[in-house]
C-alpha cells in the first residue's frame, strides 16, 4: 500500500535544494509519467499495465529521474512502498505538468483534424442580406461543428487585439499587416426609386442643374448628385437628407422615398430586376468594389478558419 506522508518544515523538501540545471524542460517526460503512474496505480506492476511496459523498464525510468531531481521519490522494499516528502511534493507538480500537456497535446491535434470550434467573423453592416445568410446556412451544412459569431459593423476591427479570426471587408489597412484574399467584386449602384426620380429629376435650381438628395453609408463618400446634361457625376457637399452608417436603413429610407443611395448588388438586385428601384448612374458609371478575407496569419490555419474562407471562395470566386 502507497503512503502519503505529510511534509514538514512549512512544506519544504530536499527538491528545494535541486541544482538549477535539473529543471523541468531538462527531464524525460517519459519518466514524469512513469513515476505518476506508479502514484496514482499504487504500484509498479500496476504503472506497467497502464502504459504497456515491461517492470523493469519502468524501474529503470523512475531510477534515471530519481537520479536526474538528485532526490529520492519513493521508498520501496520487497513488500512495501511509500513515497517520501520529496516524492509527495513533486508528485502534485508533475500530475499538473502532464495534465497541462496532454490538455496542449490534445487541442492541437483537434485543431488539425475536422473544422470545429467557434469562428469569429467581423463584417460590413451591408452584407446582412438573404444571399450573405444563404452562404453561411450552407457552410453550416458542410461544416456543422463551426459556430459562427458574426460581429456587423463598418468600423475596421482590429482582429489581434480584439481575437477575431476573420474579417470580411472592401478597404484594407495596410498598416494592420493583415493576410487578405480576394473573393469577389461587389457593385454598388446608385439607386432610387422612379418616383423619386420622377419628381426630383425635372426639378432645377437656379444653375440649371438639377440636384439629388443622397442618402450613403459611412463607408462612402456623402454628397449632393448633380445631373448636367454633359453625364452624371458626384459633386461634393453636405448632404441634405440625412447620414447613416446602417446600409440597411439607407436601403429602406430609399424604398420610402426620401432620397437616392450607394448600395451594393447584394441588396438591391432584386429591387432593380422588378423595378421598385431604378440606378440613377448608368451601369459604366456604377461603383465597384473588391471584397476581401482579411486575417492575422497565412501560417497554420485552424481548420474552422481555413474552410470558411474556402467555401467563400469557392461560393464567391467566380463572379
Amino acid at each position: 500500500m502507497l503512503c502519503f506522508p505529510q511534509p514538514e518544515i512549512d512544506g519544504r523538501s530536499a527538491i528545494a535544494s535541486l541544482p538549477e540545471k535539473e529543471t523541468m524542460s531538462m527531464l524525460d517526460l517519459t519518466g514524469l509519467r512513469v513515476f505518476c503512474e506508479i502514484v496514482d496505480a499504487g504500484s509498479f506492476a500496476g504503472a506497467a499495465n497502464r502504459l504497456g511496459m515491461a517492470p523493469p523498464m519502468i524501474s529503470k525510468h523512475l531510477a534515471r529521474l530519481e537520479r536526474s531531481l538528485g532526490a529520492r521519490l519513493l521508498n520501496r522494499s520487497s513488500r512495501s512502498m511509500s513515497l517520501t516528502e520529496a516524492g509527495t511534493l513533486f508528485h502534485g507538480q508533475a500530475r499538473q505538468a502532464l495534465d497541462a500537456l496532454d490538455a496542449g497535446v490534445a487541442g492541437v491535434r483537434q485543431a488539425s483534424g475536422q473544422p470545429r470550434g467557434e469562428l469569429k467573423v467581423s463584417a460590413p453592416v451591408w452584407i446582412a442580406t438573404p444571399r450573405f445568410a444563404g452562404l453561411i446556412a450552407q457552410y453550416r451544412q458542410a461544416c456543422p461543428e463551426v459556430r459562427l459569431d458574426v460581429y456587423l459593423e463598418n468600423r475596421l476591427v482590429d482582429l489581434v487585439a480584439e481575437g477575431f479570426d476573420l474579417a470580411l471587408r472592401t478597404k484594407i489597412d495596410p498598416s494592420q499587416n493583415l493576410i487578405s484574399r480576394p473573393l469577389c467584386a461587389v457593385a454598388f449602384h446608385c439607386v432610387a426609386t422612379p418616383g423619386y426620380l420622377r419628381r426630383h429629376g425635372a426639378t432645377s435650381q437656379p444653375d440649371g442643374v438639377p440636384v439629388l438628395e443622397m442618402i450613403m453609408p459611412n463607408t462612402m463618400q456623402l454628397g449632393r448628385l448633380k445631373m448636367p446634361a454633359a453625364g452624371m457625376h458626384i459633386a461634393l457637399a453636405q448632404p441634405v437628407a440625412m447620414k447613416s452608417s446602417d446600409a440597411t436603413l439607407s436601403y429602406h429610407m430609399v424604398k420610402a422615398g426620401m432620397g437616392a443611395a450607394f448600395l451594393p448588388d447584394w441588396m438591391v438586385a432584386d429591387d432593380l430586376a422588378n423595378g421598385s428601384l431604378a440606378q440613377v448612374y448608368p451601369t459604366e458609371k456604377q461603383f465597384t468594389a473588391q471584397l476581401f478575407a482579411v486575417y492575422p496569419s497565412r501560417r497554420h490555419l485552424p481548420p474552422k478558419l481555413r474552410s470558411f474562407i474556402d467555401f467563400m471562395v469557392s461560393q464567391l470566386g467566380a463572379e
